[in-house]
């Protein structure tokens, strides 16, 4: 998962990039880039680690321009180094600068071709370049200096019959403008705001609208599934549908762990949905444990708080706060490796005893992916003098791996792969586990004004949206994302991916 941003202003745009970065840096604190572009000239810094680390005072100087586009980025299999930062440049046709939220399912034929037939050279093994190279090679076919809305948009019609996948994408095109995207399943998100100034309107693309709203931008609208979004310098805006067959199937783990609460994701709120999922979850214990003896409902920090505070209130119990949080500590489900994951969560969070001592403690989290995690924090639970310690989920069962930019690991490191909910609960521990209802949760995440009707709920159903995922591209996965093959790697053992983030 990364987070995209794109601004075409009347002033300097650099600082207002790094903001957005910055409140888009929970969906990624492995790597962040800044491109901008001033009299045809591109200026790019880029680098690992958090926004704050990655750029300087003389960085930021030298950032100069009214036009600029940034990337947050985790690591993915693949994406273990500087070189894959994004965001991506090439310097012809016209001069392009790419980032892309997202992954291509079919990258590997597609760097084939760039390679074989097209004479493109690929200097990672991220798919984020691959997708660069596609749109670069449909725009040279335009073949003036000069290059319009229309020609883009021909362009990103071309590349959306060759990529498939889940892609996101804010480009900038230099001396021309910034040109947004989403793939026809809408499966990432994508929002377009728009500011008044003295100057003139001004307009930028995020991720989130979260991102909008800290910088004073009003959110016009999401960008719809298979159009694109072109913004020129001078800040005139203009789009077209770009495919005839389209799907409004967000990934609904965004409304699950990623986004931000205060995000609006298709007309849908991220915090309502997270809500509704907290009332969903005390209705399914009700019918299953009427009798229940949970004394205390205590969220793990910081994403099923939301849903676990309505839990308590539905099934009127006390909500405590019973985990203090280590904020400098990255997100646990993101770490690199499963050594790196155990050791963090130890120093990420901390029990406060007088919420657990010899009370019946259900605890709360959004997810369980591997259940190491989960496993631990029961540990903690126990260790500071719960008496019996039971789990909800608000999520369903992770059983598949999500091969649409989020890099959930080998379906063989999924803990409740080919397991029953009952043998996952003596794996991590719990006196007794529930899990969120798949048809609950899609309810959860709908309500009478969206326009969304369906998601994408593959690593809960194994159901892959765009209908190209087969056994073999699952097994090449296994094979890749493992962390025994994320250890090769950082040992200098090759190992080709193409899959970016």
């Amino acid at each position: 998962m990364c987070g995209i941003t794109g601004i075409v202003g009347k002033s300097p745009v650099n600082s207002q990039l790094y903001e957005a970065l910055t409140v888009l840096q929970h969906r990624g604190q492995d790597a962040a880039g800044i491109v901008t572009a001033v009299d045809g000239l591109v200026r790019m810094r880029k680098g690992q680690g958090l926004v704050r680390d990655v750029f300087s005072q003389q960085d930021m100087l030298e950032l100069r321009g009214n036009i600029g586009i940034g990337h947050v980025r985790y690591p993915t299999a693949g994406s273990d180094t500087v070189s894959e930062a994004q965001p991506f440049y090439v310097n012809a046709p016209y001069g392009i600068a790419l980032g892309h939220n997202g992954n291509l399912t079919n990258a590997s034929e597609l760097a084939d071709v760039l390679i074989r037939e097209e004479r493109r050279h690929l200097n990672t093994s991220s798919d984020s370049e691959v997708l660069l190279n596609v749109l670069a090679s449909e725009l040279q076919r335009v073949g003036t200096p000069r290059v319009m809305a229309v020609d883009l948009f021909a362009a990103v019609t071309a590349l959306f019959r060759r990529c498939r996948g889940a892609y996101a994408v804010i480009a900038m095109v230099v001396g021309h403008g910034i040109l947004g995207f989403r793939d026809p399943n809408g499966i990432r998100p994508l929002v377009i705001g728009q500011r008044e100034t003295v100057k003139g309107t001004e307009f930028m693309l995020a991720s989130e609208s979260v991102a909008l709203d800290m910088l004073g931008f009003t959110q016009v609208r999401d960008v719809a599934p298979g159009e694109a979004v072109f913004i020129d310098e001078a800040g005139r805006l203009c789009s077209q549908q770009c495919v005839a067959t389209t799907r409004q199937a967000p990934c609904i783990f965004e409304y699950v762990y990623f986004a931000r609460p205060d995000s609006i994701i298709d007309n849908v709120s991220v915090q309502r949905a997270r809500m509704r999922m907290g009332d969903r979850l005390a209705e399914k214990i009700r019918r299953e444990r009427p009798d229940h003896d949970i004394d205390v409902v205590i969220p793990v920090p910081d994403t099923s708080r939301v849903a676990a505070l309505q839990l308590a209130q539905g099934l009127c119990i006390k909500f405590r706060e019973g985990f203090i949080k280590n904020r400098y500590i990255g997100r646990t489900f993101i770490m690199p490796g499963q050594d790196e994951r155990r050791k963090s969560v130890r120093s990420k969070l901390n029990a406060i005893d007088l919420e657990f001592r010899n009370k019946n403690v259900l605890l709360v989290d959004d997810s369980i992916v591997r259940g190491t995690t989960s496993a631990q924090i029961i540990e903690l639970a126990r260790d500071a003098g719960a008496l019996k310690v039971y789990f909800a989920s608000a999520a369903p069962p992770v059983r598949h791996p999500n091969v649409y930019g989020i890099d959930m690991p080998a379906a063989s490191e999924l803990v409740a792969a080919g397991r029953t909910e009952e043998e996952v609960r003596e794996i991590i521990n719990a006196d007794w586990l529930i899990y969120q209802d798949l048809t609950d949760l899609e309810l959860a995440c709908q309500h009478d004004d969206s326009y969304v009707t369906e998601f994408d709920t593959s690593c809960f159903s194994g159901r892959y949206i765009t209908g190209d995922v087969t056994a073999e591209y699952l097994e090449r996965l296994q094979r890749e994302r493992s962390d025994a093959a994320k250890v090769r790697r950082r040992s200098g053992i090759s190992l080709k991916v193409v899959h970016g983030v």
